[in-house]
């Protein structure tokens, strides 16, 4: 990790690859046991160690994003196996990190100064990298040097940029100091607000007070953005004209993942082919058959392939590079990422099975099967996920409108991670959709969520009557945060853990009709999850879980005042009936947010509204 205007590396700690997608990707702040620290850019991330990740549909998607199309691959986080040895090379394997914010407070005699003062010490344990702190070298009193915990608050804008909180400005606003600042962090009172905290300065005795950079009025305490990004180390060119935000560190909303995520389709039902595809990040850059031997014979990853002729290996490359360079023509199709996925569940005769895939078709949930096409058990399935960006301030909407760059250049790849895992696969009749839609489209319950979508996004700056998902998504989003929540008291896995995937397309248009849900739970173990969701789908299982949600759904903790709530086109949310006692998700869980729910369009509530979808015979 660079220290001062040295670049020195050292353990620090230690995440999961999968946080380094959803928690604690490049751009975000690691809470760590004594400091924080930022994750830096693409550009200072050891590309030796990692490995590449295959799905053309997946880095098809990605290339067609803005500014992305120069991406070539998918990558894993750096890795090594450990050794008891501290000092052998895989301790120094990770991602980089800088420490931030880097102005610290010592938590003896609170003075608070930045990193580069030279005041403060980076302690690291070897065995222990847990244990790393920095102490206040000077500090007056008796006994070990105390530890330097960092500043508690920063300032943030909605483009994604991320600074330092203004100290000296922020205590000096009415006068410049006497002399030369230095400051101290003194908790208010019992500090039971984090905002009770006043920064005076001992130099010339002005003081100010934390609750100001907070609510009305904070902008005339805080100045406009500067544009920093400290996990590239730059100030942006052009500057940064957004009001500052101050944070506290470690807030929910400092950053947001953007990502892509598809399920891994088979390529083949050819055995060989499978393989090639699977290994394709090898494969895919043999220039001749003559190498082919070679390289399965010595290369681990391609030892299944050995016992097959090379001349059909080499064919089958051929085929395949060649369907790959056909594909991709630009016209939208590489942005979709559920059409595929439907094709195959809607037709799972068709569908082939590998290691990572295997469907099973049941009968349709039982009292259900007025509203519900057969139940198709996702067996094994494999996701891939690509980190693309992340935002601050707010959630990334489907344009992923002001999402910050992960790299100084043009990035050639970006970080990707894959789990393995099951689901259930529930598909809705169609006709019952399109005649629901009907007779719900311009109810006034509709409407108002209709209406305040478009007013959040014209308050963004942004088409106010694009990406309005519909009636549709609004019903299949609803029904499965009702199953999530429903399925985590009976399969094992907390809701957290299961994951819901939205298939919605209206008739008419390029696309078939798509009304479908699928709930998978997945873990990054080579060998998945062990078959408790998946159990669940068979259909004398399923239709009393059904069951059972709808009767949660008739009634909430918190109604009649949930079931009334109408989204008003002032208000900044996007759901009707719907709060946490009853029907939101945890964020792993939503693809969306907890936006576009509403539990009267499932069935009757106190609100009586009559949309309701579904009814219990």
């Amino acid at each position: 990790m660079p220290d001062g205007e040295r670049k020195v590396i050292r353990r620090v700690g230690g995440v999961r690859p999968s946080q380094l997608m959803y928690a604690f990707g490049v751009g975000s702040v690691v809470d760590l046991p004594n400091f924080s620290v930022v994750v830096g850019g693409l550009d200072d991330w050891d590309q030796a160690k990692q490995a590449v990740i295959t799905e053309e549909r997946l880095l098809a998607a990605v290339r067609a994003e803005p500014g992305l199309d120069t991406v070539r691959e998918l990558r894993s986080a750096p890795w090594e196996p450990e050794t008891r040895n501290p000092f052998d090379s895989w301790a120094l394997t990770g991602v980089p990190v800088t420490p931030f914010p880097r102005w610290l407070r010592c938590s003896r005699c609170a003075y608070l100064a930045p990193i580069d003062s030279g005041l403060f010490e980076l302690e690291t344990a070897p065995y222990r990298p847990d244990r790393a702190r920095y102490v206040h070298k000077n500090c007056s009193g008796h006994g070990r040097a105390p530890t330097a915990v960092p500043a508690r608050f920063v300032v943030a804008c909605s483009r994604g940029h991320l600074d330092e909180f203004p100290w000296v400005e922020f205590v000096h606003k009415d006068a410049p100091c006497s002399g030369n600042p230095i400051l101290e962090a003194i908790d208010l009172g019992t500090g039971s607000r984090s905002t009770d905290v006043m920064v005076r300065c001992r130099t010339c005795d002005q003081r100010g007070f934390m609750a100001q950079a907070f609510g009305e009025g904070a902008e005339q305490v805080l100045p406009l953005c500067r544009g920093r990004s400290p996990h590239l180390r730059r100030f942006d060119s052009d500057g940064c004209r957004e009001q500052a935000t101050a944070m506290l560190l470690g807030a929910s909303n400092a950053w947001f993942a953007v990502t892509h995520i598809v399920l891994s389709i088979p390529a083949s039902a050819d055995a060989t082919e499978q393989l090639i595809a699977d290994n394709w990040a090898i494969l895919g850059s043999v220039g001749s058959a003559a190498e082919l031997p070679n390289l399965l014979r010595f290369v681990p990853a391609l030892t299944a392939l050995a016992g097959h002729d090379p001349s059909d290996v080499w064919a089958a490359i051929e085929a395949r590079r060649a369907a790959l360079a056909g594909g991709g023509g630009g016209d939208g199709t590489e942005r979709d990422l559920v059409g595929p996925e439907w094709h195959v569940f809607t037709n799972p005769g068709a569908a082939p099975t590998s290691d990572d895939f295997k469907l099973v078709p049941a009968r349709s949930p039982e009292g259900f099967d007025r509203w519900f096409e057969p139940t198709m058990l996702v067996e094994r399935l494999r996701a891939v996920s690509a980190l693309i960006g992340f935002t601050r301030i707010d959630g990334p909407d489907a344009e992923a409108r002001n999402m910050a760059p992960l790299a100084r250049h043009r990035p050639t790849w970006v970080p990707g991670a894959q789990s393995r895992g099951e689901g259930i696969f529930l598909r809705l009749r169609e006709d019952r959709v399109a005649a629901w839609e009907q007779r719900v489209a311009g109810t006034p319950r509709m409407e108002a969520l209709r209406l305040a979508h478009q007013s959040w996004r014209k308050r963004r700056g942004l088409d106010p009557g694009a990406l309005w998902p519909g009636e549709r998504y609004v019903l299949l989003h609803s029904l499965a945060h009702a199953l999530i929540n429903e399925l985590a008291l009976e399969c094992g896995y907390a809701a957290a853990s299961i994951r819901e995937r939205i298939y919605a397309n209206a008739a008419g248009g390029d696309r078939p009709p798509m009304a479908g849900v699928l709930l998978y739970t997945a873990a990054p173990d080579a060998e998945g999850t062990l078959g408790g969701l998946v159990s669940l789908g068979r259909p004398e299982f399923v239709g009393p879980v059904l069951t059972r949600a709808l009767g949660r759904m008739r009634l909430c903790t918190s109604d009649p005042m949930c079931a009334n709530h109408c989204p008003g086109e002032n208000e900044d949310v996007l759901h009707g009936a719907a709060c946490h006692a009853c029907l939101f998700a945890p964020e792993t869980s939503c693809e969306r947010g907890n936006r576009y729910l509403d539990r009267s369009v499932l069935c009757s509530t106190l609100a009586d509204d009559d949309i309701g979808f579904l009814e219990t015979q």
